[in-house]
Parts: structure tokens; C-alpha cells; sequence
């Protein structure tokens, strides 16, 4: 973007000088008495101003000297001051305000140096005069309104930092809110559950009885719904990923899943929220992949490319195309994360049998800006 505005404006500023030199040249060709010097001044002098934005200090000197050159060797009309009074605004409107009242004040003495006495040389000087100390005060009108803009920009940018970050202080808090509700409530009533039904089947089995299934599948169920609890609650107590994706791989692989992990291209470019959301879409594809592939194998796959991440999960397991499973908490978040990053997300069973995970985050500004609406997006389920 930045380099099509950088083009642009060359172009504007090559146009600017071509068509006032034309003005300035047709001009002057009908002055009596001008020669080839006189057009190659008047070139010169507007094509420099093609070059303001690059070097304004040179092209004030070049167009004053052309002009002044041009006055000394034959009298033209004020319309031949425009490639100067041209330099001496746009001189004026990066700062060089001292200077380009200088050049204007040069080139002033020398057009009145040849100007014939009398009422209307005086006017003609006076009224360059005018047009000189116009380019001046609004090429520093002009400066101003850039640094005006440029402070506006800057405050929207800051506000808009100061917007995220109180977005992401409230989340937080509010996770630590629900986080703290749980525990108090729900881990409690869970615990009792669980002791309850621990009691039960040692007494029957401490008075030799056959434990009834339905208690044992109590008991089974509370110790799960523990553990599921507890992991809950440390990822709404924080969001940032306890390992890398290389690590998660190792501890399935040492809970007995057998996981392969391939990666390719260079990690070192990943934002915040892209490396988060990158641990915890595989984290989440892990856990769904033990709990319902059965023995399956899992292919992990982390391509690091030179615009977005590829991440992707296959199993093949004992998903079908023709029975896809209902959406739960896991997929929803994981959805979520990659949607808030601007990226796309695809959780389906394979034709071949097993499940598919693949999602693909942008690298850019936009995956680091969003890191606080990934961040809300929720952990492994």
C-alpha cells in the first residue's frame, strides 16, 4: 500500500511540473525576443519540480536560478515565476520557511531589477510579491494540517490500542470470575459425587458383594468430570499455552496415542495470538482424538508458510462421512479463535474414514491485533 501512494505521488508530481511548464513556456514563446536559452531555462526550472518531495532544498535552488537567469536575459511576464513560487511552497511546507523566503526575495530583486519604471512595474512587483508570501503562508498551512493529521492518526491508533487492551483486561477478569464460581460451586457438589460414590463401592466390596455397573459408572463419571473441571479451570485462569505444539504431541504419544509431527517453514514470525491459537487447536484435536478415534494413528502437520500457518490434524479413526458428529464446546472455540484472527477453520470426518482437522491463520498485523478477541475464543474441551 504504502508503495502505490509512493508512486502515485510521483506521478502527481511529474504531471504537476509538466503542465506547469507548458503554462510557463507557452508563455514565453510569445514573449519577443525569447530564444532556445530562454525555453531551456523554463524546462529546467519546472521539470525540477518534479523532484520536491526528494530533495525540496535543490529544487528551490535550481528553479530560482533558472528563473532569475530567465528575468536577467529577457523580461517575461509574472507568469514565469510559477516553477519558483511552485519550489518556494513546497520549500516552505517542510520547514525551510527562512529559506524560501530567501529564494522569493532573490528572485523578486531580480525581476525588479529589469522591470521598467513606472505604475506598472510597481504593480507587477507587488503583485509577485504577493504571490510569493501566499506560497509561503500556505506551505506552512500546509505543514500543519500533516502534523494535525498525523496527530490524529496517532491518537485514533492509541485509542484504539487503549479499546483492545481494556477488552482483553475484561475478559481476563471475567474468566477469573467464572473460573472462581466453578471452584465454589461446581467443584464441590462434583466431590461429593465422587467421595460418595467411592464410599459406596468400598462397602461393598470390604462385605463381598457383587458393586452394582451403575455405581461403578458413578464413580467412573465424577473422576472424569473432575479432571475435565480442573482443566476448565486452568484455562480460564490463563489462556497462554503451557508448552508448544511439539510438546503436546509427546505427552499423547506417552498416554499411549500414536501421533506422527511433521513441520515445515520458519516459526520465528508467529504473533502471540497465532501461537496460541495454533497450541490449542492442536491440543483440542488431540483430546477429541483420543476420546473418540478409538486405536487410531494421528498425523499432525504444522506448515509455517510466508503469509498464513497451516495447521492440520487427520486420525483415522472411527468417524464417517455419513454420521458427522455434532459440533461440541472443543470445535465451537477452536472455530472461534480462528475466526477472531481472520483465518478459516475445517473439522469434517474423511471420506476415507476418520476425522480432519485444518485450519489456516494469517501472519500478519491482523492475527496480532485480534489477540484479544482469540483470546476469549476458550481452551481445550
Amino acid at each position: 500500500m504504502g508503495g502505490r501512494r509512493t508512486t502515485r505521488g510521483r506521478i502527481g508530481d511529474a504531471v504537476l511540473a509538466a503542465v506547469v511548464g507548458a503554462l510557463v513556456l507557452a508563455a514565453t514563446v510569445t514573449e519577443p525576443g525569447s530564444t532556445a536559452l530562454d525555453h531551456t531555462l523554463v524546462v529546467l526550472g519546472s521539470a525540477a519540480l518534479a523532484f520536491h518531495r526528494a530533495a525540496p532544498r535543490a529544487v528551490l535552488a535550481v528553479a530560482v536560478a533558472a528563473g532569475a537567469a530567465h528575468v536577467l536575459h529577457v523580461h517575461p511576464g509574472p507568469l514565469a515565476a510559477l516553477p519558483v513560487i511552485g519550489a518556494v511552497h513546497t520549500a516552505a511546507r517542510v520547514g525551510h520557511r527562512a529559506l524560501a523566503a530567501a529564494a522569493g526575495a532573490l528572485y523578486l530583486t531580480a525581476y525588479a531589477a529589469t522591470e521598467p519604471a513606472g505604475r506598472d512595474g510597481v504593480e507587477n512587483a507587488a503583485l509577485l510579491a504577493g504571490w510569493f508570501l501566499c506560497a509561503v503562508v500556505t506551505g506552512l498551512a500546509d505543514r500543519n494540517w500533516q502534523a494535525y493529521l498525523r496527530q490524529t492518526e496517532q491518537r485514533a491508533l492509541e485509542a484504539e490500542r487503549t479499546r483492545e487492551e481494556a477488552a482483553l483486561r475484561r475478559a481476563g477478569e471475567e474468566r477469573l470470575r467464572i473460573a472462581r464460581e466453578l471452584h465454589d460451586s461446581l467443584t464441590h457438589s462434583i466431590s461429593i459425587v465422587k467421595l460418595q460414590a467411592g464410599v459406596a463401592v468400598h462397602l461393598a466390596r470390604k462385605r463381598g458383594e457383587e458393586v452394582p455397573p451403575a455405581l461403578l459408572a458413578i464413580q467412573e463419571a465424577s473422576s472424569e468430570a473432575m479432571r475435565e473441571l480442573r482443566a476448565t479451570l486452568e484455562v480460564l485462569r490463563t489462556d497462554e499455552p503451557a508448552g508448544s505444539p511439539g510438546q503436546l504431541v509427546e505427552r499423547a504419544r506417552a498416554a499411549g496415542l500414536a501421533v506422527d509431527l511433521t513441520v515445515t517453514g520458519d516459526a520465528s514470525r508467529l504473533t502471540a495470538g497465532v501461537d496460541r491459537a495454533a497450541y490449542r487447536i492442536v491440543q483440542e484435536a488431540l483430546t477429541n482424538a483420543a476420546r473418540h478415534a478409538g486405536p487410531a494413528r494421528v498425523h499432525v502437520r504444522l506448515d509455517y508458510g510466508g503469509e498464513e500457518l497451516t495447521v492440520r490434524v487427520d486420525d483415522d479413526g472411527s468417524a464417517r462421512p455419513d454420521r458427522p458428529p455434532r459440533p461440541g464446546t472443543g470445535l465451537t472455540g477452536m472455530h472461534e479463535r480462528v475466526t477472531a484472527l481472520g483465518g478459516t477453520l475445517t473439522a469434517t470426518p474423511r471420506p476415507e474414514g476418520g476425522f480432519s482437522v485444518r485450519a489456516r491463520l494469517p501472519l500478519g498485523e491482523r492475527g496480532d491485533r485480534n489477540r484479544g478477541a482469540a483470546a476469549v475464543g476458550g481452551g481445550a474441551a
